[in-house]
């Protein structure tokens, strides 16, 4: 790396992880006199994660909705960033063990973020799913799917053909809404038009949800406008099925529904991703980090987590705030506010979400937006969800290419980007015991 302590005084705040916190602390404190922050990754970019689905569906160009982290803090600097990964911490003497070698910190912010939470028999099969928390993991969707549309024209057998074409998604959360309504559209407009000689009636897409209704998190009203876009757009919606197994082809709900697919896309839920080296007692629900009401790990002076891997308990949250943006974001400004009153020996203040409403888009001019005392659906929400989603992105540039790209597929219901770039191999399948 390596880094010995700031020999000019300064306090260094080493922040592990440059998800929405993680970002959101290292441009808080980026021009803040007295303070060097050292940002660590195993990536050179931060990925705007709600858009991943359109870089699988190819409704968006990967570098749309990731920024290099450099290029961010240019002329910042008080703000080093590192590629790394991180082994442990040792909280004693400050020092933070990774791949680079080890680090000293004045402050550690834990700021990992989440990853897919796999339950019952699915955990040993995790590597035959597909999962949306990367952008690497986006591309190899995108690439699965393209290349069973190509496998799908190599026989005339019928059976093959629909296990080639069909997909599972297992989770109606947002992602999994949002993922099924894209692939419909794809489906009815797209598709055709680039493989006219197939016959797209094979392909089923398929949602299974355990709970009996969409968007959990959303409001009633929400979540039945999102299941009546979806069967507008003959997805075959499973509620209230749980899956119980995924094997030689075969995903099978607890009804006993079976579907025959290669594509299983899980989007079931996550859990935190905590660095290692942390002991077991301050690990909650979700393997979530527990920190106080200033975000400070319990039991651990100096170290703090934010976001999708840290666990605050309140009267209002007492399992932990929701795993969104949002939350990261409004934490990492708190935490930001408390260091800087901490270097000036003030009293942190508590963190308290103000919570400014959640939404999710089903197809064009198909969206559900839940604002504070107001819900709204249809072609107002999809334009609501779409400026918001583009003044989110990073970078001008990747504003308006993304304005651009949607601006196509809204007028000539096509996408241009179904390029099988780097070709993807699901690894074989073990004989399951």
């Amino acid at each position: 790396m390596p880094f010995t302590l700031p020999e000019n005084g300064k306090r260094r705040v080493v922040i592990v992880g440059a998800g929405f916190a993680g970002l959101g602390l290292a441009k808080d404190l980026a021009d803040v006199p007295g303070i060097q922050v050292v940002l660590l990754d195993r990536h050179n970019y931060h990925t705007f994660q709600p858009l991943l689905y359109q870089v699988a569906t190819a409704g968006l160009q990967p570098d749309s909705i990731a920024y290099p982290l450099r290029r961010i803090f240019r002329g910042r600097a008080n703000v080093h960033v590192r590629l790394a990964q991180v082994h442990s911490v040792d909280a004693t003497a400050r020092l933070l063990h990774t791949d680079q070698g080890p680090l000293p910190y004045h402050d550690l912010v834990i700021a990992t973020g989440s990853r897919p939470r796999f339950f019952g028999a699915f955990a040993s099969i995790a590597n035959q799913l597909m999962t949306l928390k990367t952008l690497p993991g986006a591309l190899d969707l995108r690439s699965m799917i393209n290349q069973q549309f190509e496998k799908a024209l190599e026989s005339p057998d019928l059976e093959w053909r629909m296990k080639c074409l069909s997909v599972g998604i297992v989770g109606g959360g947002p992602t999994g809404v949002e993922l099924a309504g894209a692939l419909a559209e794809m489906r009815r407009f797209v598709l055709p038009k680039d493989y006219p000689d197939m016959d797209f009636s094979l392909m089923h897409i398929v949602l299974y949800e355990a709970a009996p209704s969409l968007l959990g998190s959303m409001s009633a009203k929400a979540s039945e406008k999102a299941r009546v876009y979806l069967a507008e757009l003959g997805v075959d919606l499973r509620l209230g099925v749980p899956v119980k197994q995924y094997e030689q082809g075969f995903l099978i709900g607890a009804d006993g529904s079976t579907l025959h697919t290669d594509t299983v896309i899980w989007t079931a839920g996550v859990e935190g991703a905590p660095i290692d080296g942390l002991v077991p007692e301050i690990f909650g629900p979700g393997n979530r980090i527990q920190v106080d009401a200033h975000h400070q790990v319990l039991g651990m002076e100096h170290v703090y987590a934010l976001g999708d891997v840290a666990l605050m308990r309140t009267e209002r949250f007492p399992n932990g705030h929701p795993m969104l943006a949002p939350v990261a974001q409004q934490q990492a400004q708190n935490l930001a506010a408390n260091l800087i009153r901490s270097m000036k020996q003030g009293s942190p203040k508590a963190f308290r979400y103000t919570d400014k409403g959640s939404m999710a888009t089903i197809g064009r001019n198909k969206a559900v937006v839940d604002l504070p005392g107001f819900q709204m659906q249809g072609a107002l929400a999809w334009f609501i969800w779409m400026f918001v989603h583009v003044y989110s992105l990073i970078g001008f540039k990747n504003r308006l290419v993304a304005l651009l790209d949607w601006s196509f597929s809204y007028f000539t219901y096509d996408r241009s980007l179904s390029l099988i770039i780097r070709p993807f191999r699901k690894p074989e399948a073990t004989a399951s015991k």
